[in-house]
């Protein structure tokens, strides 16, 4: 194997688990964004745990996070939550950063 190819493999490599931790800060981002949804929308408990998955399954609907801000606007429109989707999208920036920290943590 010459240099080029190992230095190939390894930008292969990173490119790889970045994107996984890519994957898996999303995923906790929408956890986190289910969570605090959960708890402005009156649930707690189991409930606000099955909320929560809901809101991860969503982002596996359409590519992009509106498919995400779209459910957690409407739930929160439909139990009249004042709560508007620039502001559930500007929590879901802040919650971006946290759920990156958390996951470079390990």
């Amino acid at each position: 194997m010459t240099t080029f190819d190992k230095r190939e493999e390894g930008f292969e490599k990173k490119f790889a688990l970045d994107e996984e931790q890519k994957f898996k800060a999303m995923a906790r981002r929408n956890r986190l964004l289910g969570l605090w949804a959960a708890e402005l929308l009156g649930k707690s408990g189991d409930d606000a745990a099955n909320y929560a998955k809901e809101v991860v399954a969503a982002d596996f609907e359409e590519a992009g996070d509106d498919d995400v801000l779209n459910k957690v606007a409407g739930d929160f429109s439909a139990k009249g939550v004042a709560i508007t989707p620039q502001q559930v999208r500007v929590k879901m920036d802040e919650l971006m950063i946290q759920a990156i920290q958390q996951v470079k943590a390990g």
